[in-house]
Order: structure tokens, then sequence, then C-alpha cells
């Protein structure tokens, strides 16, 4: 196992080389964006500031306003930070969140640059991003191995828990960073998991008497997840509130899967194309190819999985049956929906159910339909099928107002 993880640790740690390139990126930016400013200053975060960072991650740079001077202007440093930035950078994109904030693209590096207030305690955060430089502060403090974080980062990505967006609800790099820290290192973490019950709690700070304690003082809103991690700096926070009861049991899944016989394929990233078509087989294998809206990656995020939801429900109404949906999206230029549908013959009719026999509207049903019949208290009858295989149907579904407004473009191949 040692073996099989340092050679996953080769692949994705930077080598000291590309840190070095990165850094030099960095403080270009940093240094760049603190030029002239009066009020802020520009700080490294995220992963970056914590030493965690893989190969390949976004670069969070914290653009910190001083505290006593925009405490009450929380509102406006979006707009202050945007006018600051336009004057040195071209291609800045704003991006709306609780708090809006920028994306800048510099060669092959995505910067993120978020304007927060200047906090030393998290009871004092106006809004929610206010409070990330104390998580970094934590981690730093904290974490004895780095490596092990990063291998549980990669675990996450590559089997997809990976990310607290509501469109994933996996797990956060924050919560990745948590569970390394409380159990010691990333088997520690996949060991313990194996045994995880439903409202684990997990609570490092050491806030709290035991769970129940937890369960009396904690608001119910943040009691939802099946795993609840007390954010070390903030004790009223659940760190793992985004976090689903499929992903969770997932991870515990894949977590078994891996102590019994572990692997390096458990940290590649998946080829979900050449997967679903090998599942295919002889049954229908459909593809459906979408350009996204630009914007926030989980306003985003969460479009194209409403309509890869809406596709799913009209195919599964018409009495087709779905071996296999997934979902791929680059968080950039392209997203593509895959579908295994069941190759079968349906019947030339399809029963449609109608209202419960003896109401107003049945007699209204009775008229429109002349041959009718009672099953189950309700009146029902045969209609001609207008779908006798699935791609006429997609092809008309994604025509759908509900559809269109929600992509930039989308079409289907077979």
């Amino acid at each position: 196992m040692k073996k099989i993880l340092n050679e996953v640790l080769k692949e994705i740690k930077p080598s000291k080389k590309e840190e070095a390139e990165i850094k030099k990126e960095i403080k270009k930016i940093i240094d760049n964006v603190n030029k002239g400013a009066k009020g802020f200053k520009a700080v490294l975060g995220g992963s970056g500031a914590k030493g965690t960072w893989l190969k390949v991650f976004d670069i969070d740079i914290f653009v910190k306003f001083n505290y006593k001077d925009y405490k009450d202007k929380s509102n406006v440093l979006s707009d202050i930070l945007e006018k600051h930035l336009k004057k040195k950078f071209k291609g800045i994109v704003r991006l709306h969140g609780s708090r809006d904030y920028f994306r800048l693209k510099k060669g092959k590096y995505l910067f993120e640059i978020v304007p927060i207030l200047d906090i030393n305690k998290a009871s004092d955060a106006v809004n929610i991003t206010d409070v990330s430089p104390l998580h970094a502060d934590w981690v730093k403090k904290h974490v004895r191995h780095a490596d092990d974080i990063r291998l549980l980062k990669q675990f996450c990505k590559a089997n997809n828990f990976y990310g607290a967006e509501s469109y994933i609800k996996g797990f956060s790099g924050y919560v990745c960073e948590i569970l390394v820290v409380h159990y010691g290192s990333f088997i520690k973490v996949l060991r313990n998991s194996v045994r995880w019950k439903d409202k684990q709690v997990i609570d490092t700070a050491r806030y709290y008497k035991g769970a129940n304690d937890v369960f009396f003082n904690l608001n119910s809103s943040k009691l939802h997840s099946p795993l609840i991690i007390i954010d070390p700096v903030q004790k009223d926070r659940n760190a793992a509130a985004a976090l689903s009861r499929k992903q969770f049991l997932d991870f515990k899944i894949a977590a078994s899967l891996f102590l019994k016989n572990p692997s390096a394929k458990f940290f590649e990233q998946k080829d979900v194309a050449k997967e679903i078509k090998n599942k295919a087989g002889k049954d229908w294998l459909v593809v459906v190819d979408v350009i996204p809206l630009a914007g926030k990656d989980d306003t985003v995020g969460c479009k194209l999985l409403k309509v890869f939801e809406y596709i799913i429900k009209k195919i599964e109404r018409n009495d087709f049956i779905i071996l296999e949906k997934r979902w791929w999206w680059d968080k950039s230029k392209k997203a593509s929906f895959y579908l295994v549908i069941k190759k079968q013959e349906l019947s030339k009719d399809k029963k449609w159910v109608g209202p419960p026999a003896g109401v107003k509207g049945a007699e209204d049903f009775k008229k429109k339909y002349k041959k009718t019949f009672v099953e189950g208290g309700r009146l029902v009858t045969f209609i001609k099928r207008k779908y006798a295989e699935p791609l006429k149907l997609i092809k008309e579904v994604i025509k759908d107002d509900y559809v269109k407004e929600k992509v930039k473009s989308i079409k289907v191949n077979v």
C-alpha cells in the first residue's frame, strides 16, 4: 500500500520545479493587485496557502479589506475591487456569489480573486468567505502530513466525491483537511470511515461534550447531513453540511474496496465516455453534448444537473428503461450527458391513467377517450404511443424552453 501511495503522490504532487513556477506566477498577480491598492491587500489563499495543493488546481487570491473601514460596506467590496482589477488585467470576469468575486486566466493557471474582510475571529465575519483565511491558518497550524491531504483530495476527485457545490454535494477541500488532521493520515481516514454511522459527529476542536451535546446546541438546519464535522474555527458550523447521503455511502464503499484491494486505479480520473461505451453493449447509447452558459461553477453545475434530470424524467415517463446514467463537465466549455437505454420493442399503445372514477373531471376523461376502464379506483385508457425509440423523444425534449434557458447549446449523438 505504501508503494502504491508513493507512486500516486509522484503523479499528483507538484515537483519542486513546478511549485517554484506556480509561486512565481502567484507573486506576479499578487504584486500587481497590491500595487497602488488603498485599504486592501492581496494574499494567497486556499490550498496554496495551506501547502496542500495538487498539480491541477485553481489558485485562490484573497483581497483583504480593512475591517474597521469596511465592516459596514461589505456590499460594495466587489465593486471597489472590480474597478481596481480592470486597471491591472485584461480578461477579468466577475462571477456572482454570496459576495461577487473575479476569475482571471493566465496561461495554464486559473486565478479566483475574492474580496473579503480582514477579520481575526469568525464571529466578526459579515460573509462566509471572510472566514476562509482562518481556515487556512488552522490547517497550517495543525497539519502534520500535507501529502496525506493530497491523497484524500485526489481519492475524492477520482471517485467524484470532491466538492461541496450543490450539484456535487461531496467533500470540500477543507473537510478533507479536517479529516486528515483529526485521524492523522489518509489511511486512517479510510479505516475510520468504514465504521462511520449515520449522523457521525467529528469535533476535532472538542467544542462539545459529545454527539448529544452537538445535537442539543447546533441549529437543526445544520444537522441534515449524514456526517457532521464541527468547523474547528466556527463551533456553530457543520463543515460537511453539503454532503449528501449518496456521496457519504459511496465514499464508505470506495474506502472499503481500496482497503481490501489497494490499487492506483482508485486515484485515476475515470474516462466516463469509455466506461459508458463499454457498458452499453447492444443497447442504445445516447450522448448529449452541452455548451453551458457562463457563470459561477456552482450555478452552472446546478443548471446542467437540472437539465440532465429533466431529460431522464421524460425518458422514463415514456416507459424507456435507463440502464446507466452519467454526466461529465470539465468546469469550462463542455459538458456531456451519457445514457444507456435498454433496446426494447415497446407496444404501439401506452397505458394512460386518468382521474379517480366518480370525480367531476371523470366524465370529461370518458368523453375524450372512448374506451376506458377502472383500475385501482382511477379511470384508465390506452393511447397511441408517440415514441417507439428514445432518440426522437430526446431530440424534442432538448427543444423545450426549460432546457434552452439553462444552457447555451445542446445536441444529441447516438
